[in-house]
């Protein structure tokens, strides 16, 4: 959708002046929305004591970012080490951090377990005789095959190649407590930019039932359950968002139920990263060409590598002109495409918009999850700066543009040379 009115009220009357000082293409994140958010969904599930969002690196991996989260008192959940180290510098550390891979290296784990360590949630029964120790703490990811129906993103569940399976996850834990562990935690992650909250509250009902037959099978308590991510957030103007205070209370409703039924309530996760900051997040990028031929094609100066989601998954961004609008000038359909010698380089297809002249800036919204972090060099493209809009109405550059020397960096190295003997 259109980036909201405040964001606008802040960054619109000095964007002309911020691109002429930065230069285009960037990324710009709005710290008031963010933080906006992140107390909305705090307070919404401060019923549940201990409710923890470890907001998902993946989405913005940025240390400015990172350390906005760390503010509101949000873990990490990180996939990959080098989330983990972005998350340990930005402040994350122990059990404020959620370490979810899959198909883990024996180095992986080990980087893991070092520092404080952190949660970790395995994805795989088979990983358990490769731990480097035995965690006092373990979660286990839930796949629940053909019992949940999984979104339109995420897929079919039995088709995914994450989790443990229904007819696994008594045997993992058993097998972790004869390990030695003693704390326990459950996970899944079934959704994908979901705005039918109803579809979030079933994964949390669906948890809690889970909890209830592990502990009757092995006597175990779980100390959290962790629902994921995929709160969804509406790209397109229509669309409506998903409803944050009725999800919560019906998720509320479930852990006060759970509670009077087993007389403990364990602790709610979550892992939102898009609904955190998608919305907070808009590409600039400057009109710099125009071709009419079968169509009309507004090029810009910005291409695939800033974002990818329009051209990969037919994914929708809105787009507005700085200093025009459909009410008050002429409209044209146009195709809005960048330099990447791909045809489907691409922002905007067949979009009616104000018409572009050269020059023109144009803001892409909701590219504050999953715009810069899905960056790529194929065609030897460079990604763009990222800018923060602070709260003092200052903008700072948190992240430079990649340079040449970037690219070619990798090209430097020891010579190395294979032969076989004999």
């Amino acid at each position: 959708m259109p980036a909201s009115d405040d964001f606008k009220k802040r960054l619109l009357p000095n964007l002309a002046d911020i691109a002429a000082h930065f230069g285009t293409p960037f990324h710009i994140y709005d710290e008031t929305g963010i933080l906006e958010t992140g107390n909305a969904l705090k307070a919404a599930f401060a019923p549940i004591h201990g409710f923890m969002e470890y907001f998902a690196v993946k989405a913005l991996p940025n240390p400015a970012i990172l350390k906005i989260m760390r503010r509101m008192g949000f873990g990490f959940d990180c996939s990959s080490v080098p989330e983990l180290v972005l998350s340990r510098q930005a402040g994350g550390a122990g059990e404020a951090l959620i370490f979810t891979s899959n198909n883990t290296t024996d180095r992986d784990f080990q980087v893991a377990f070092e520092d404080g360590g952190c949660i970790i949630n395995l994805d795989d029964i088979s990983l358990i005789p490769r731990l480097p120790a035995v965690p006092e703490l373990i979660c286990f990811r839930y796949n629940p095959g053909p019992r949940r129906t999984g979104n339109e993103i995420i897929g079919n569940p039995a088709e995914a190649k994450y989790g443990v399976s229904h007819d696994q996850i008594v045997e993992a834990y058993n097998l972790m407590m004869q390990k030695g562990s003693t704390r326990f935690g459950l996970h899944t992650m079934l959704a994908s930019n979901e705005r039918n909250y109803s579809y979030i509250v079933e994964t949390a009902r669906m948890l809690l039932d889970l909890v209830r037959w592990i502990t009757e099978e092995l006597g175990i308590k779980f100390e959290f359950i962790n629902i994921g991510g995929g709160l969804g957030i509406p790209y397109r103007p229509e669309d409506a968002p998903i409803d944050l205070g009725a999800m919560s209370r019906e998720i509320i409703d479930l852990f006060t139920g759970f509670q009077a039924e087993n007389g403990y309530m364990p602790k709610l996760f979550m892992e939102s990263g898009r609904y955190m900051t998608g919305p907070h997040g808009v590409l600039v990028t400057r009109a710099i060409n125009r071709k009419d031929i079968y169509r009309n094609y507004i090029g810009v100066d910005a291409c695939m590598s800033a974002l990818m989601r329009p051209g990969i998954y037919g994914a929708y961004h809105h787009i507005e002109v700085l200093g025009k609008n459909a009410e008050s000038g002429p409209l044209e359909t146009v195709d809005v495409v960048g330099s990447l010698c791909e045809n489907i380089d691409k922002f905007a297809v067949q979009r009616t918009l104000p018409k572009i002249d050269p020059d023109d800036l144009l803001i892409i919204s909701d590219t504050g999850a999953h715009g810069h972090a899905m960056g790529f060099n194929y065609n030897a493209k460079l990604r763009p700066k990222e800018l923060l809009l602070r709260q003092d109405g200052s903008v700072a550059l948190i992240r430079r543009e990649e340079t040449m020397a970037d690219y070619f960096a990798t090209l430097e190295f020891e010579k190395n040379i294979f032969r076989k003997s004999g």
